[in-house]
């Protein structure tokens, strides 16, 4: 074993960090053990540590597997832009590539390997591994995505199964399994797939305190809504969509509207999926719409927003998507937009399993997927409970613990629903049973006289949705029961009888319009913004020297560090958080160049413990207030600071509504003011995408949002 006098001196040498994540240094110190270990951690919480640490300081070579092309690339370069000895075997090389890689791998110049599952167990491969354990050692074996093993896992491969046998052939060798995502059942099959020995077993919390979850009804606004959650973003994101056909659709729109966004699915070439990637995770565009099936297998850490505009097909696959959000433990969102026509296309693809046993459990993880996009309760304790996490509720960072939604009193209602499900004899499903209620004159109706029934058209007041809602809830409110045979036929038990005898009420959810923006404590921070700009200015540069992500350089934690700190010194630069060794001395003098001209003399200074008021323009406001008096554009001005037109918005509507000196007629025109001004004092202070749709195509976002910053302002006199 290599020697360092602890384990946080070795990880900021080779890291930068100064501590832990939690439960990580339990890991490390199992590992270093040779124990068989069992890792369950959230996306995000530091799991590629817990190998990646432990095989620089332990002898001979630490072997990955991996099932993404992609995900292993990125963890090599992130590895070698911190100096350790990392290399993959993949698909992607030539024969000279591979044979000069098991090269350096025999002669002991590389600590860990990367490679697929199908590679590891190839008949040519399993030999020079062989070799590699006679001449250098193989320290561990560190299977990444480990799900992948079980059938009850969410992405089950087949090859993953053969895996065992890596324990017949070196059983003396360690194997770690590392996975973001498990019930009980899957860890149970993990360790039996892979013939673990006594596996020392870590479960992290599921819990990912940065990240907000919300679920919209996908309605005829859902795309002005989503346009206006990528306006309001700052940073990258993923959209994810059900099929091809709505990647293709949707992504034609939103670079329509402006937005820089790239498709991602099956359908396209590798090489164009494979480009698409790169200049997403390289921030060359903000945006990728990719399918859910495919998946994305990234490795990117400043994904702001990730929205699901078709629902997901089960809570396990959503964890793992939605988790792509806020890696690097920064506020981030995470929204679907819901409709029931989604969920035909999914159990329309559940009914093409030619295995009945699948189809059951695929219908059985959707059904769970629709319980939590239909609940009322806290996101985060349906989520993790799930996972077998407890969680008391009221996390305050989801839409159900932000905007409780009102209960309004629907007893009537679902004894007309009850009743009528009586009256067809318990023998149709939903659909049928609203169809009576609403008073439908189609033929089923007709060929089993149903519109001579007594409930026959008695629900005309409500709308198919809001029936479909109320026999949603019955059935989560065991106060219905539906068969599980695939016909789902809907059938009353002892409860239902209670409500019709008017023993028991019902209550139901109403959906309210919610604000899309997030409450203050959680917008981003405003100090030292100008200098966070230069700062992400320099690191894409660098990164696009190296033909790197810009992550790879330095996280975006570390470089707000890096505006807040402001250090001056490279002894003061190594104390950062993210700086390890290698970087220091490859990228300290450089941005410590770029700290040193921001503080000259002539820039507006940062002092580094303001704090931002509602009611006083904060630093960058005041930048761009002093650039807007100089009689520059809003492009003007977004091309010199070097951020988005959007936020320059943003920062004039603010000033605005703090009263500070903007000519708003130079901005928008004094007859549009008016029209705005108008269905403000009808609509109120609301979101602005209902208040565009009233106002027309012609009308846009930026314009609504400067008049509404005067508008507040007066209207708080």
């Amino acid at each position: 074993m290599l020697q360092y006098p602890n384990l946080e001196q070795a990880l900021k040498y080779h890291f930068g960090y100064d501590r832990f994540r939690p439960g990580q240094r339990q890991i490390i110190e199992d590992a270093l053990q040779n124990r068989d270990l069992l890792v369950v951690m959230p996306t995000g919480g530091g799991k590629s540590l817990c190998f990646q640490l432990p095989a620089l300081i332990k002898k001979g070579l630490t072997v990955v597997v991996s099932p993404l092309i992609a995900l292993m690339q990125d963890q090599v370069e992130a590895l070698r832009n911190n100096n350790i000895s990392a290399t993959f075997l993949n698909s992607s090389l030539n024969a000279y590539k591979v044979r000069s890689r098991e090269e350096a791998i025999l002669n002991g110049k590389v600590r860990l390997l990367y490679v697929a599952p199908e590679r590891l167990l190839s008949e040519r491969f399993l030999p020079f591994l062989d070799l590699v354990h006679e001449k250098i050692g193989i320290s561990t074996f560190a299977i990444d995505e480990a799900h992948c093993v079980s059938e009850w896992g969410h992405d089950f491969r087949p090859e993953y199964r053969q895996l065992k046998s890596l324990r017949k052939r070196f059983p003396d060798i360690p194997t770690v399994a590392l996975t973001a995502t498990a019930t009980d059942r899957v860890r149970s099959d993990i360790i039996q797939q892979l013939g673990l020995k006594q596996p020392s077993i870590h479960i992290a919390s599921f819990n990912r305190q940065n990240l907000y979850y919300e679920v919209r009804s996908k309605t005829k606004y859902a795309y002005a809504e989503l346009l206006e959650l990528i306006r309001e973003t700052e940073g990258s994101g993923i959209i994810y969509c059900l099929t091809r056909k709505k990647v293709d659709e949707l992504t034609f729109k939103l670079q329509n509207d402006q937005i820089s966004v790239l498709p991602y699915h099956a359908g396209l070439t590798d090489e164009e999926r494979t480009n698409n990637q790169t200049r997403f995770i390289r921030d060359d565009v903000r945006f990728m719409v990719a399918t859910i099936a495919f998946g994305m297998g990234i490795n990117k850490p400043d994904v702001r927003l990730v929205v699901h505009f078709d629902i997901p097909r089960n809570i396990e696959s959503y964890y793992q998507e939605s988790g792509r959000a806020g890696r690097d433990g920064e506020t981030s969102r995470c929204t679907i937009f819901f409709s029931f026509g989604d969920i035909k296309t999914i159990e329309w693809s559940i009914n093409q399993k030619t295995d009945p046993q699948e189809q059951l459990i695929a219908k059985q993880q959707l059904r769970q997927m629709i319980d939590y996009a239909e609940g009322t309760d806290c996101r985060r304790t349906i989520q993790l409970g799930y996972f077998g996490e407890r969680f008391a509720g009221d996390c305050s960072n989801c839409d159900n613990c932000r905007h409780p939604k009102p209960m309004q009193d629907w007893t009537i209602e679902a004894m007309k629903f009850l009743s009528c499900v009586a009256r067809c004899k318990e023998r149709f499903g939903m659909l049928h049973i609203i169809d009576v209620l609403r008073g439908s004159k189609n033929q089923k109706i007709t060929q089993y006289e149903h519109d001579k029934l007594s409930t026959y058209g008695i629900g005309k007041d409500k709308t198919l949705d809001e029936w479909r809602i109320l026999g949603r809830s019955l059935l989560h409110q065991g106060l219905l029961e539906q068969t599980a045979d695939g016909y789902s036929v809907l059938k009353l038990n002892a409860l239902s009888w209670e409500v019709m005898r008017r023993q028991r009420t019902v209550s139901l959810a109403v959906p309210v319009a919610q604000k899309i923006t997030l409450t203050e404590n959680n917008q981003k921070a405003t100090e030292s913004e100008i200098l966070l700009q230069r700062l992400r200015s320099l690191r894409k540069q660098l990164a696009d020297e190296q033909s790197v992500p810009p992550y790879v350089i330095f996280h975006d934690s570390t470089l707000k560090l890096m505006a807040q700190v402001q250090p001056q010194t490279l002894a003061e630069f190594a104390k950062l958080s993210g700086v390890g060794s290698h970087k220091l001395s490859q990228y300290g003098e450089k941005f410590l160049a770029e700290i040193r001209a921001y503080r000259q003399p002539g820039v507006i200074e940062q002092p580094v413990n303001s704090t931002p008021s509602l009611n006083l323009p904060s630093d960058t406001e005041l930048f761009t207030l002093q650039l807007h008096q100089q009689g520059l554009s809003v492009k003007e001005i977004a091309e010199k600071r070097n951020i988005r037109p959007t936020t320059i918005i943003r920062h004039l509507a603010d000033l605005i509504e703090k009263n500070q000196s903007i000519d708003l007629n130079q901005l928008v025109p004094l007859e549009r003011q008016q029209k705005i001004w108008q269905l403000l004092e009808v609509l109120g202070d609301i979101s602005l995408t209902p208040i565009k749709e009233q106002l027309g195509e012609s009308y846009t976002y930026d314009e609504i949002r400067l008049v509404r910053g005067k508008w507040r302002r007066e209207n708080r006199k």
